[in-house]
């Protein structure tokens, strides 16, 4: 009996939390006015290309509803102006398809993209020019010398330096 009380005192405030998270305030929710049509004034369809960064959402909402009227119309009805405005608003460098890169980047690409590999090469250069030289192994002299040990030792005499006909170079790298 009292693990059943202690379990509807700890369900009891859950139950205020859930339905105060899902009670809407009317007031927050319902808009004040209600928009309609009538406020946005109708946009020319006249050179939408050069206009459509400058209007405003609703605006261009305005504009994607006329034209939506305008192409249930006959296409060859349809001005000029008209054809074009819906080709841009429906193909054009707008939203989801602008442009990633603008007029110039390239150049600027390029000269960066030279200037890290110009200081990748410096940084390259500096770290030659101030490390110690080779070790003495890394000469064709010594690797020669190692080819004469082997042969001396026998080394790998199935398929190696020590078997009976072999033509390869051994552990000579260098030219």
């Amino acid at each position: 009996m009292q693990a059943a009380l202690r379990l509807a005192r700890q369900r009891a405030p859950l139950r205020a939390v859930r339905r105060l998270a899902t009670t809407a305030n009317p007031a927050a929710v319902a808009p004040s006015a209600p928009l309609t049509a009538s406020k946005v004034t109708p946009v020319s369809l006249a050179n939408v290309e050069a206009q459509w960064t400058k209007l405003s959402p609703e605006d261009k909402l305005s504009v994607q509803e006329q034209l939506e009227e305008i192409q249930k119309k006959d296409w060859k009805s349809l001005t000029l102006d008209e054809k074009k405005a819906a080709y841009y608003v429906a193909f054009g460098p707008h939203g989801p398809r602008t442009p990633v890169s603008q007029p110039g980047d390239a150049v600027k690409i390029f000269f960066w993209t030279m200037t890290l590999v110009a200081v990748g090469g410096g940084l390259f250069a500096t770290a030659r020019f101030f490390a110690p030289p080779p070790p003495k192994t890394i000469s064709k002299e010594w690797e020669e010398a190692s080819n004469a040990r082997a042969l001396e030792m026998k080394l790998n005499p199935i398929t190696g330096i020590s078997s009976e006909g072999y033509s390869g170079k051994g552990f000579v790298t260098h030219k």
